[in-house]
């Protein structure tokens, strides 16, 4: 991947490694442009995100490594942030970095995504949930706060797959991401749950090729061993649907590069 904009720090609780690791391994890799998208903090699900008191040192980290690695791999700065109504802070939203990923990980409080609570989906309607979500995604779209849809169908990370047809579930999702100039990222980190494909599906990133929809990538690295894992697969993939740029964003300003 020359662009991997999707990778968190050990700030966050639940990732592992050191910074100067994880540039290492996309400098091993290849990678031109190397950003660090840490769980934004707010006053929901502390335990998975940095505090606010922690945003200096995550920033400065991030700049810092920038200043070391400036001859060897351009560095960028950004947060992952759950969009979640009351919840979201003007001190990340007007945060001074180069990109926001907007990512939803909860619905109606639940967290989805987080094996445990898995057994919610037991006695779930699927294609309600699968609605749920996407519906969600449009909202977060249309509120204009961010630059990277995150891992954009997220919901089907442990295969429990709707009845109705996804495009169909996801069609005013995609209509409100290309209305609102966002960037869909090809997440490789579906690889490795069960799955076992990439955010999104071929299925949805068909649909966003056809809407004009540009793409970035992110390894949504939680360990350096995870940098740049399966980065042909996911090339090949956005070549194959028909993708020859993808983006990276400097300040908030977006720019193309051939993959």
């Amino acid at each position: 991947m020359i662009v991997d904009l999707h990778n968190h720090t050990t700030l966050c609780n639940h990732a592992e490694g050191s910074i100067d690791a994880y540039i290492q391994k996309a400098i091993e890799g290849g990678t031109k442009y190397f950003g660090f998208s840490d769980h934004a903090p707010m006053d929901f699900d502390k335990e998975y995100r940095m505090s606010f008191s922690q945003m200096q040192e995550y920033e400065k980290s991030v700049l810092d490594a920038k200043e070391r690695y400036k001859d060897e791999i351009e560095i960028l700065l950004g947060y992952e942030v759950d969009f979640i109504d009351g919840y979201m802070d003007k001190r990340v939203l007007n945060a001074d970095v180069d990109y926001l990923i907007g990512s939803v990980h909860f619905i109606d409080g639940w967290g989805f995504d987080n094996p445990e609570f898995i057994g919610k989906y037991v006695d779930a309607d699927i294609d309600e949930i699968w609605q749920k979500y996407f519906d969600t995604i449009e909202k977060m779209a249309k509120s204009k706060l961010f630059d990277i849809v995150g891992h954009l169908d997220l919901i089907k990370v442990f295969k429990f797959m709707p009845k109705k047809n996804v495009v169909d579930i996801a069609k005013n999702a995609l209509l409100a991401i290309k209305e609102s100039n966002m960037v869909i990222e090809l997440n490789v980190a579906g690889y490795r749950k069960p799955i076992g494909e990439a955010y999104p599906s071929f299925e949805l990133l068909k649909e966003a090729y056809k809407l004009n929809i540009p793409i970035t990538f992110g390894s949504d690295a939680h360990k350096s061993e995870q940098v740049g894992l399966f980065d042909d697969k996911i090339v090949k993939f956005a070549k194959d649907i028909g993708y020859k740029e993808c983006v990276f964003f400097k300040k908030r300003k977006i720019n193309f590069i051939n993959i």
